[in-house]
């Protein structure tokens, strides 16, 4: 069993608000675990303003294909945010 995450912090400019800010972040989450079938959550940065942190994960029998997955999920998140994406972490674990 291999198991895959991706965490990531999205910048959100202009955000006036933690109500509006996790309305960005719930409405991102639940498109990528509808689209992507994983297990995802706002995993820090709650009161932060201006950033916010996700983390996804997946669980497999292959960390090719775990990790291409997760790229997958970032290249969405890039194309359906319009802040900016940083300090991407993508690793496995392989529980055998």
């Amino acid at each position: 069993m291999v198991v895959s995450m991706i965490q990531f912090v999205i910048e959100l400019e202009g955000v006036t608000s933690l109500k509006e800010k996790r309305g960005i972040l719930k409405s991102l989450k639940e498109r990528i675990i509808h689209k992507f079938r994983v297990s995802a959550a706002e995993v820090d940065l709650q009161e932060s303003l201006t950033y916010g942190q996700l983390g996804i994960a997946l669980v497999s029998n292959s960390r090719s294909f775990g990790e291409g997955v997760m790229n997958k999920i970032l290249t969405f998140a890039e194309n359906e945010v319009s802040g900016r994406i940083q300090d991407v972490e993508i690793y496995s674990q392989d529980y055998t």
